[in-house]
């Protein structure tokens, strides 16, 4: 098998932490591979798997745009690329988004993932926290996770499947090969969701 690359989307946010997770998670695993930077359309082409990571989903999902890669992004994550979207990388995936403080929104998304979610579900950002929480999948268990100006999921569309939940907000979510968190497992110093995306991209290579 080849080595896999998995893609940060590097136009803003958490980037150099997913770097980090991402190299430790293909080390633990013993994977070959590498992460790589998506700043271009050619970028998101020859990727293996994608994160888009936290930060300001109205930023990424204009700079996206204007820089033309949004239309491959889509194309790939719905013909199946493994994605994990994290915090404003949960709400660029999602479908419908709105806002607790400003209501409706008219951001740029990528619109794939089958989901309602609200922004700053839990808060700006001096309400920002950590809690623990359970990762229902193959590999999770219990999960400390870092919130930062947090999203949550306020509807599931079909087939959609509920990874964690907080109290009673779901926070973490799978439909197909797309994972997405409102919190940062980036800053958590666990390497769990980033093995489960590199573990879906490995078995689609075997597969392909």
């Amino acid at each position: 098998m080849s080595g896999l690359t998995v893609g940060i989307l590097g136009l803003q946010g958490d980037i150099e932490e997913h770097l980090s997770a991402t190299s430790l998670a293909l080390s633990r695993l013993g994977v070959e591979g590498e992460p790589s930077l998506v700043k271009s359309t050619d970028d998101a082409k020859r990727i293996s798997a994608l994160i888009i990571p936290g930060g300001e989903s109205t930023v990424m999902g204009g700079l996206s745009s204007i820089k033309g890669i949004l239309p491959t992004l889509r194309e790939r994550i719905t013909n199946g690329l493994p994605t994990l979207g994290t915090c404003a990388g949960m709400i660029t995936l999602a479908k419908r988004v709105y806002d607790r403080v400003v209501g409706e929104t008219s951001q740029t998304l990528i619109g794939t993932l089958d989901i309602t979610v609200e922004r700053n579900s839990f808060g700006r950002q001096r309400e920002s926290f950590e809690a623990d929480l359970k990762l229902d999948m193959p590999g999770g268990g219990g999960f400390h996770a870092v919130f930062i100006r947090a999203p949550s999921v306020k509807s599931l569309g079909q087939g959609v499947n509920e990874l964690a939940r907080l109290g009673d907000a779901v926070v973490a979510v799978q439909q197909g090969n797309m994972i997405a968190t409102a919190f940062h497992p980036e800053l958590s110093g666990s390497t769990i969701l980033h093995e489960y995306l590199i573990r879906l991209a490995k078995a689609d290579t075997v597969q392909a």
